[in-house]
């Protein structure tokens, strides 16, 4: 798996429980999250990754998007509030730039790039809309979470990711969804 991410490697590892993920040697260096797309990064990580290792690899790239803010902070979603801004310091940006917006709209996207041991690539996305809470709540989850209210949850639940219990979380996010399409991909036989 090509991250660091405890966060990240722990919600995949939830989900590919028939995989087992190693995450990436301290020694190997990943490509800057320099592309415009979710793809781009995520395909760069992997591409990166699976070099260095000769194993096949997984890598994401996801993030927030608003509405009223055109996409953003999308693939910058990380270093919203700047280079080495804090969780919470992005979503404190993230509810200032949306307070006055009448479209409080937001999706999570999430795209694993998988490169196998021979360099073949695929891609898979997930998808998770909702509205940005006009406070955090909540103590679950990381990133965005505190704010983001699934709208898959139902109508009249304003629970935020936050809020969730982790098997709902895993059932309707942008990463289970990636995730559980990259599962069918590799346990299909199709590749």
């Amino acid at each position: 798996m090509a991250t660091r991410n405890e966060h990240k490697l722990r919600e995949l590892g939830e989900i590919l429980t028939a995989v087992e993920l190693q995450p990436l040697a301290a020694g190997v260096e990943l490509p800057p999250e320099t592309g415009e797309t979710f793809a781009d990064n995520a395909l760069g990580k992997a591409r990166a990754a699976r070099r260095a290792t000769g194993a096949a690899a997984i890598a994401d790239d996801s993030g927030i998007v608003a509405r009223a803010l055109g996409g953003a902070p999308g693939v910058r979603s990380a270093r919203f509030a700047g280079p080495d801004a804090s969780d919470e310091e992005n979503l404190a940006l993230l509810l200032r730039e949306l307070e006055p917006a009448a479209d409080r709209g937001v999706a999570y996207v999430c795209v694993l790039a998988y490169v196998d041991e021979a360099g073949s690539e695929r891609l898979f996305e997930g998808r998770c809309d909702g509205t940005l809470a006009s406070a955090p709540r909540g103590s679950g989850g990381f990133g965005y979470d505190p704010a983001f209210v699934p709208t898959d949850t139902g109508p009249g639940d304003e629970r935020t990711m936050a809020e969730l219990s982790l098997e709902e979380k895993n059932e309707i996010s942008h990463r289970g969804r990636a995730a559980r399409a990259l599962a069918e991909f590799l346990f299909a036989g199709t590749h």
